[in-house]
């Protein structure tokens, strides 16, 4: 007997059993990304086997929120105001705060100490514009999906474009000091200019964020 002709029967008899259904779906198979040394990024050029806008987008932010995530960046991405530093997140020594203007407060601004540079000697570290994010830019103890949608909020993000959100990511002095922290501190991955090509990959392939899940 057929098999369409068994199911009709049975069917009838309300009796149609889990064989009778169509096969479930088969789920996307992970794409196998070329191999990366440890402190690097993949190219945006290794993202081009995945055909999907979204899921190319989505893999490329993770690969963007290493840097995102490591401690030169998120150290200063607070939700609570205080700074962290060093690679542990350890709270800012001596006590700092925000302030209102997210650099520092009175008589104890961040600039008292960090420099437009460097301080080698002092150990302290500095770049043009030292300061916080913004208490809605933070993202110290969030995930690379949350982080994404956060990025792409004016409301959260500094009220930048995405495309202002590229040119901040690439050219950045402050962002650029995470590859040039001075004092054996642990750079960032990759490099500036590898993080700005993710980030403009990103926008360019629809900029979808990762599922909640998703982990670099």
């Amino acid at each position: 007997m057929q098999p369409l002709l068994v199911c009709s029967l049975l069917a009838g008899l309300g009796l149609l059993a889990a064989a009778c259904e169509a096969p479930p779906a088969e789920a996307p198979r992970p794409v196998d990304l070329p191999p990366v040394a440890p402190g690097e990024l993949r190219s945006p050029e290794a993202f081009a086997s995945i055909r999907d806008d979204d899921a190319r987008a989505a893999s490329l932010f993770l690969e963007a929120s290493k840097v995102m995530l490591h401690p030169r960046c998120v150290n200063c991405h607070p939700h609570d105001g205080v700074p962290r530093q060093g690679d542990a997140g350890e709270r800012h020594i001596p006590p700092a705060e925000r302030g209102p203007s997210d650099r520092g407060v009175a008589a104890m601004e961040c600039t008292s100490c960090h420099q437009a540079q460097n301080l080698e000697l002092a150990r302290v570290p500095g770049a043009p514009g030292w300061h916080l994010a913004p208490a809605e830019m933070a993202w110290l103890g969030r995930s690379p999906a949350a982080i994404c949608a956060q990025i792409k909020d004016p409301a959260r993000n500094g009220k930048k474009t995405l495309a202002q959100i590229v040119e901040h990511s690439a050219r950045d002095e402050l962002v650029a000091w995470g590859w040039a922290p001075g004092h054996g501190r642990t750079k960032a991955p990759g490099s500036q200019a590898a993080f700005g090509a993710l980030v403009d990959a990103w926008v360019k392939a629809g900029a979808a964020c990762p599922p909640e899940e998703a982990r670099p």
